[in-house]
């Protein structure tokens, strides 16, 4: 088993767990393990995602300056949900995203799964960026990244990060209920 990656996805449990929680936190965490899976997904040929993890970095750091001057709520960070036509949006823009990056990989990589990597790597990014902005909707597009990733994952024999991204499903249903229901107070 590759180390870097057993030490990435042990991060990613704490990182995901602090996320739920809404703590603050999380950012140290997840930069480190951004950072370490970029090396893993490099050298899986699972390009799209390898670039997911510089974008990552730079979003983690700004979700942390975010969220340190946002609302608090009890314990935690205060969140809140899109407008139907922002969720529209997000969901055409994610999906049109996504399929323009997974054909010019396709086209101009020898990616392993151009596609299914794309969506991983498009879902990803917009899910972190409605995570840094503190929205519900983050964690459906979580949920729809976790259910790709774990087939995707598998199939490169990355197996701690494919078991990894089962319980990032688990936890991301457990993150929605989780928010839903402090906003649910907020109200």
């Amino acid at each position: 088993m590759n180390p870097v990656e057993l030490a990435a996805a042990a991060l990613g449990l704490i990182n995901v767990a602090l996320v739920a929680r809404r703590s603050l936190w999380n950012y140290p965490f997840g930069i480190a393990m951004v950072a370490l899976y970029f090396f893993v997904f490099a050298d899986a040929k699972l390009y799209s995602d390898a670039l997911l993890q510089i974008f990552f970095v730079v979003i983690q750091l700004y979700g942390w300056w975010n969220w340190s001057r946002s609302e608090r709520v009890d314990d935690g960070i205060a969140v809140g949900r899109l407008t139907y036509p922002a969720r529209v949006g997000w969901i055409v823009g994610t999906a049109l995203a996504s399929i323009a990056w997974g054909a010019a990989m396709a086209r101009f990589t020898d990616a392993a799964a151009p596609y299914a990597d794309a969506a991983v790597a498009g879902m990803s990014v917009a899910a972190q960026i409605l995570q840094s902005q503190r929205r519900v909707e983050s964690w459906l597009l979580w949920i729809a990244v976790d259910i790709v990733a774990v087939g995707l994952f598998w199939s490169r024999g990355l197996y701690p990060t494919a078991i990894l991204y089962a319980i990032f499903l688990g936890m991301a249903v457990w993150g929605l209920f989780a928010w839903r229901a402090k906003l649910d107070v907020a109200r």
